[in-house]
């Protein structure tokens, strides 16, 4: 696949995540598989922040277990959570380099033990800060150009535009979940409102106020009484019966 057609994909992939049934995983670990091919690394892995700011694998090229121990080995330390904290890239990390990883020594040595040699790491931001970080490994000594790194950032955005799409996509469920809650509790009510009004002969209106004066005294919801009088589990004497 050239490179086109590989962000051809990666663009036919971000439109999947409008629709509702969207696997936000899948699709970011298809995006770590396309920056493998696309900016010519070995491997590549997203970590996301979780509660107290702990970063946390979400996605990798390669799932073999030195790999996510390897990523796992940043939820301390490592490039990836100083990216995190400042929101800045890191790009061509000469692993070899003692001073330039001696703030995480024992990430660098796990790298160099499973063969990497330079490694990029590049913020996913949300406006102002970063949400969590994605991870580029090279098995050479093979920097980024600056056309790459672009792409690499490019491609970071991409996976923040998904995870964001998702949670848009799970909050408008919310809503639509609340507000089908809502509708449903407003059947049970005018169930309720009926029942009371056949029984006392009176209108629909004064049932109502009966039934939520007996809410409130109890500090009950009004659907959760109107639905015990529909179940026939609530005296609708106990009611004040106009």
């Amino acid at each position: 696949m050239s490179r086109e057609q590989h962000l051809s994909a990666v663009f036919v992939d971000v439109a999947d995540s409008l629709t509702d049934d969207f696997d936000v995983i899948d699709f970011l670990e298809q995006l770590c598989a396309h920056c493998v091919a696309l900016l010519d690394v070995k491997a590549a892995g997203i970590l996301l922040a979780g509660e107290r700011d702990t970063l946390h694998t979400i996605a990798a090229s390669d799932e073999n277990t030195h790999l996510l121990e390897l990523f796992a080995l940043q939820h301390d330390q490592g490039p990836c959570l100083d990216c995190y904290r400042d929101g800045q890239a890191r790009i061509n990390i000469d692993l070899a380099d003692i001073e330039g990883t001696q703030t995480w020594p024992e990430f660098a040595a796990a790298a160099r033990d499973r063969g990497f040699r330079t490694s990029h790491v590049v913020p996913l931001r949300l406006r102002d800060r970063a949400v969590g970080a994605l991870n580029l490994f090279h098995t050479a000594d093979q920097p980024l150009n600056p056309a790459d790194a672009s792409l690499a950032q490019a491609l970071a955005n991409v996976a923040t535009i998904a995870l964001l799409q998702q949670r848009a996509l799970d909050h408008e469920q919310k809503e639509k979940a609340q507000l089908q809650h809502a509708l449903t509790a407003r059947i049970t009510i005018e169930q309720a409102k009926g029942i009371l009004a056949e029984r006392w002969n009176t209108s629909p209106d004064t049932a109502f106020n009966a039934l939520r004066a007996y809410a409130r005294k109890r500090q009950l919801r009004i659907s959760d009484c109107a639905r015990r009088i529909i179940d026939q589990t609530l005296d609708t004497n106990d009611l004040r019966n106009p």
